[in-house]
């Protein structure tokens, strides 16, 4: 991998594969920052808790390792779980078509299928993180209460 390089990560809305945007991030930048690009994407602001996990079902979630977690970072994770600030994109998305899952939120648990797409090289006088690709719009990060149907209030969002 040179520092010319960079790397084209789709990262659709669980459950909404048609609501996506497509990210071109240099490989050697952190998960953190992959996360603010993603947040930053969908129009959400960064002010919530995170991790990135190869768990890609609900009941494999939080059970496969690698798994990386700002909670490493704040020095409250469990074992065995990597650092966002720490590690590199290369690191988590080593290969074409890796896919991980970027909840955002444990909260209201906003969940994002990530998948490295290409691979592509630097443009000059471009910056980065970039959006290169968006289909869908993005849902409110926090819906109004008063826009929600008495049906809906019971559903549990993924």
């Amino acid at each position: 991998m040179t520092s010319n390089d960079t790397f084209i990560l789709r990262v659709g809305l669980d459950g909404e594969m048609s609501i996506f945007r497509e990210i071109e991030i240099e490989p050697s930048k952190s998960l953190y920052r992959l996360a603010e690009a993603i947040v930053a994407a969908f129009g959400f602001d960064f002010d919530h808790a995170f991790g990135f996990y190869s768990g890609l079902k609900p009941s494999t979630l939080m059970r496969t390792l690698p798994r990386y977690e700002l909670f490493a970072d704040m020095g409250d994770a469990a074992p065995g779980v990597g650092s966002v600030k720490k590690t590199r994109i290369s690191q988590a998305f080593a290969e074409v078509g890796h896919t991980m899952i970027f909840l955002f939120d444990y909260g209201d648990d906003w969940h994002f299928r990530v998948s490295l797409k290409a691979k592509g090289t630097k443009l000059a006088k471009t910056r980065y993180p970039r959006v290169i690709a968006t289909r869908g719009d993005a849902p409110p990060q926090y819906p109004d209460p008063d826009d929600i149907d008495d049906d809906e209030k019971i559903c549990i969002r993924r």
